[in-house]
């Protein structure tokens, strides 16, 4: 009776923050790891519901995926559940199949870097900006400094280079899968059967029926990874983050408008 190994990878990509426990490698390697590791199993399941975040936690998870994928040589699939955008994307791409559901929003490969500035604010509470630094670039982006042309552009470089090595990443996982469709690499993103149609994904179905048609219907499905306690299964809670509640909202504004772009 095969046996295929489950894991979830849900929610914003990031650091752990107040309020809010992020998807990152130290939150998922436990279970990776346990996953590859089950005996007699034929292959391993990631359900994939990100709308994307920090680019280097989404290649970490990444590259643990596609090492433990080597180490142990079996075949991973992934399944897009509401959204697997940007980072999101990434991880489903760790898979060598990727399914998704008609309505599942698929894409979003690019970077977006989005703030805040308070000059005119600082300005009306006759708040006085003291910033010493040694090095002329120490306070680049600075939200509290009107914006510097010179700043924005070394931004813009950083940027390219992280879109690049995305772009990179996908055609390397998709090659002789994607189309030759120049808004791939735009940051759009599609429903189910329009990432079909680029070669985004594979194919439109679920986790069980997949799995059942390619390893017959007394395939059994292992969810692996810890349950969570009752407080932790509150959304956005953080119990180590209780006192920087300031900050902790800030974060869940973030993660929420990150699910916010793709209308969820």
């Amino acid at each position: 009776m095969p046996l295929v190994a489950v894991v979830r990878l849900s929610g914003v990509i990031g650091a752990n923050a107040p309020l809010r426990s992020a998807l990152n490698l130290e939150s998922v390697a436990p279970a990776l790891e346990a996953a590859f590791a089950l005996r007699r199993v034929a292959a391993v399941a990631l359900l994939v519901n990100s709308p994307g975040g920090l680019p280097v936690q989404s290649s970490l998870i990444f590259k643990r995926v596609r090492a433990l994928a080597e180490e142990k040589k079996l075949p991973v699939y992934a399944f897009a559940e509401d959204v697997a955008a940007s980072g999101g994307y990434m991880l489903a791409c760790a898979a060598d199949e990727i399914y998704a559901d008609e309505s599942s929003i698929i894409g979003s490969i690019g970077v977006i870097s989005a703030g805040f500035g308070f000059t005119g604010l600082i300005e009306k509470l006759g708040i006085e900006r003291r910033v010493h630094t040694a090095g002329e670039s120490k306070s680049m982006l600075d939200p509290f400094r009107p914006e510097d042309p010179e700043d924005i552009r070394r931004l813009e470089a950083l940027q390219q280079d992280v879109h690049e090595n995305f772009k990179s990443l996908v055609r390397s996982r998709r090659s002789g899968k994607l189309k030759d469709a120049p808004e791939i690499f735009t940051g759009e993103f599609w429903a189910g059967r329009g990432a079909l149609e680029r070669g985004l994904i594979d194919g439109i179905g679920d986790c069980r029926s997949v799995l059942r048609a390619k390893y017959g219907d007394k395939v059994r499905l292992r969810m692996v990874g810890g349950r969570k306690g009752l407080l932790q299964r509150i959304p956005g809670f953080n119990r180590q983050a209780a006192p920087d509640l300031a900050e902790g909202l800030i974060s869940a504004m973030e993660a929420r408008s990150l699910w916010a772009r793709f209308g969820l």
